[in-house]
């Protein structure tokens, strides 16, 4: 590849510079910072364009690319030091979980080709996802309702709503003991819900 050929006049940021540049800076000092408490990182969130429901729980240190490419569902949880690097929309369900350190990468680039052409897909997490602690999910992949990746997985495909998944890449490991036509609330301990905090 040849770095110096790279062009990525035709990616659309979404937001004007200035924009851009002021949200880097409530990122790094609010955001994205030691500071307690979650309700304001929602406010600060929403005012820059994420789109946020009701209940939603946003841990210190997490970093968002781009806020106004951020869909967040009613009573969802992001963890520690989560990175959403949003180049494309990230979408996470109602009662989808982000565990601390998770990475969700939207973009990539394009190795077969010289100028090594930025590549960008959504991210989708749905209700009631489960992205565990230190895993990584790739630019185009889904978490199907109710699915698990597991701590320190990479998903490199999507995950099947209700399967659990686990390894590097990812692939399945069990179906998820409880399913979205039961009633009652999800077990809270026990051996299926070992290390993937």
């Amino acid at each position: 590849m040849r770095l110096d050929k790279f062009e990525n006049g035709g990616f659309q940021r979404g937001r004007s510079r200035l924009t851009e540049i002021l949200w880097e800076l409530v990122s790094f000092f609010l955001v994205a910072s030691v500071w307690p408490g979650s309700g304001w990182r929602v406010a600060l969130l929403r005012a820059f364009g994420a789109q946020i429901g009701q209940g939603v729980v946003i841990k210190p240190y997490v970093k968002v690319k781009f806020p106004w490419r951020l869909e967040v569902g009613d009573h969802a949880w992001i963890g520690e030091r989560a990175w959403i690097d949003n180049l494309a929309l990230v979408r996470l369900g109602a009662h989808s979980c982000v565990s601390q350190g998770a990475y969700l990468c939207t973009g990539s680039h394009d190795w077969s080709k010289e100028s090594f052409d930025l590549i960008t897909r959504p991210i989708t997490v749905e209700q009631s996802g489960w992205v565990g602690a230190m895993s990584k999910v790739a630019p185009g992949v889904t978490l199907g309702e109710g699915a698990v990746l597991a701590m320190g997985s990479v998903a490199t495909q999507d995950i099947p709503p209700w399967d659990v998944w686990s390894g590097v890449p990812a692939s399945h490991r069990r179906k998820r003991p409880y399913a979205h036509e039961q009633e009652g609330p999800a077990p809270q301990s026990g051996p299926h819900t070992e290390g993937m905090s």
